[in-house]
């Protein structure tokens, strides 16, 4: 089966309050997707994925704001070639997308964080697609590109969301089912404690007092390939 056709049926409900891509949420809602309610009547809304369901033995590596700032990590993502999805906020990574170019010379994937980093549960439709087309906007102005996934601040959304999301061209709206943590250790929302082929994982770039992010970053590839795994692409699969 191509892995672009499961995401046409494929919505996770769920239920997050830690920050998306960084420490990790409780997931206690949270549903495999395709094994929650059907979307109803909103059929056109993007799904909301933790882990995509494929035979491929791959894993998604994806990194919100601060990844970049670390040389050493960059020079990791080069050096391995490694197809990590950087998830992007404007005010915070504003003054730094002259390394983003770099690393997505090497095979990084750039996408939506949204402008402000605002929580957008809650938020009227109109604040919800400023918060998600504008950085659309300025990702496209910047690199070129127009990014087809988004992972909502704070892991938080609801159905207004969706359809923000929706009308300002993103595909799908990505979580994650397992973080990799300051400390280097691995946590999960849900399921077996160990990684699965299909699995999300988001790595937290703000550890301060543990490994650096390129150490936490290695030891994670490591427990990977031992696994019999490799790193893929995020939007090759969805």
């Amino acid at each position: 089966m191509s892995p672009r056709r499961w995401a046409a049926g494929a919505l996770l409900v769920l239920a997050l309050t830690g920050c998306a891509g960084v420490r990790g949420p409780d997931g206690t809602a949270a549903r495999r997707a395709g094994h929650g309610p059907a979307r109803g009547p909103d059929t056109d809304l993007p799904p909301v994925v933790d882990h995509v369901p494929t035979r491929d033995r791959v894993v998604f590596l994806t990194y919100d704001d601060g990844a970049e700032r670390e040389p050493r990590f960059v020079a990791l993502v080069r050096e391995r070639r490694l197809p990590v999805g950087m998830f992007l906020t404007d005010s915070v990574i504003g003054p730094a997308y002259g390394r983003l170019a770099r690393l997505r010379s090497v095979g990084a994937g750039l996408q939506n964080h949204t402008l402000d980093h605002s929580s957008l549960r809650g938020l009227p439709y109109a604040g919800q697609r400023a918060e998600i087309c504008g950085q659309q906007n300025k990702l496209r102005a910047r690199f070129g590109v127009s990014p087809r996934l988004l992972r909502p601040p704070y892991g938080t959304y609801d159905t207004t969301t969706l359809r923000a999301a929706a009308d300002c061209g993103i595909d799908a709206v990505v979580l994650w089912r397992a973080a990799l943590n300051g400390d280097g250790g691995l946590t999960y929302t849900r399921g077996e404690h160990r990684l699965r082929p299909g699995d999300i994982v988001a790595v937290d770039p703000d550890g301060t007092t543990g490994p650096s992010l390129r150490e936490r970053t290695a030891r994670l590839l490591r427990e990977i390939e031992n696994r019999g795994l490799r790193v893929a692409r995020l939007d090759d699969y969805l």
